[in-house]
């Protein structure tokens, strides 16, 4: 059976949704598809590609992954097929690809419109499942269109180091509320070694001294902090939202100073 996942920032009541996946299910075989989320905040790459980046690689390989956010044609704008790490990705010509992986080893094409079509607004129903179907009928990205040379690169957001401190973002907020930043374990330990520290949260007024394991290690309302199951580290309120409380968005600061 072959797997189609669908991503994008589409209210999942909305007819969009039903559109497509009926348009995949009528045109192919043999096909599954899961919806990875369709609660992406309007016309965020990131946040969609964060979706993706920490979801995909547990689907089977060969896949193919529809990523409908910022999709909307419009005079200049392109389409692209992508195979990365075994995986196939439709997408827009809007940097998305380089926030999945390393563009170096991503094979990209040009998903070809044929000039005399008339402009079509909802471009993840005429010319994804289009393209899907064609995957699942054995074809390569190649055969959809030439080689992309030159599709736009984003690359994700950095933390960055600065005398004895690490400089991160919060990059994505969680079903509880949680905040995800861009500091991995990796970087924490080999900045920090055995060093204490000291993890300021936007300001110096919330602070963070200790690292947890668990959620469960603190008591209802405290704040914490932990490295959670994709390495990368998390502030949260056990049993509350740290994003209202804190007032916390992507973007938010989350400076670490090693003692």
């Amino acid at each position: 059976m072959h797997v189609v996942t669908l991503t994008s920032d589409w209210n999942k009541d909305d007819f969009y949704t039903g559109a497509i996946k009926g348009s995949i299910l009528s045109s192919c075989e043999n096909v599954q598809i899961v919806t990875l989320s369709n609660r992406v905040r309007l016309f965020s790459v990131s946040e969609a590609a964060f979706i993706v980046r920490n979801s995909y690689h547990h689907f089977p390989s060969g896949t193919i992954h529809i990523i409908a956010v910022g999709a909307e044609t419009e005079p200049g704008s392109r389409l692209l097929a992508a195979r990365i790490d075994g995986h196939y990705f439709l997408a827009a010509d809007n940097g998305i690809l380089g926030l999945l992986g390393d563009p170096e080893s991503t094979q990209i094409f040009w998903i070809n419109r044929k000039e005399d079509e008339e402009a079509e607004s909802f471009a993840a129903l005429k010319y994804f499942s289009r393209a899907a179907c064609r995957i699942i009928n054995g074809e390569e990205p190649g055969a959809l269109g030439d080689r992309a040379t030159d599709s736009r690169k984003q690359v994700p957001m950095r933390a960055t180091l600065e005398n004895n401190s690490i400089m991160g973002s919060v990059i994505y907020i969680d079903s509880y509320g949680n905040a995800i930043t861009n500091i991995s374990r990796e970087l924490f330990r080999r900045v920090g070694g055995k060093k204490g520290f000291t993890i300021y949260v936007q300001s110096k007024h919330y602070t963070i001294t200790h690292l947890n394991r668990y959620y469960s290690e603190t008591m209802p309302g405290d704040l914490l902090a932990l490295f959670n199951s994709i390495g990368l580290l998390e502030i949260a309120i056990r049993n509350g939202s740290a994003s209202e409380l804190l007032n916390l968005n992507t973007d938010s600061t989350v400076r670490v100073e090693f003692k």
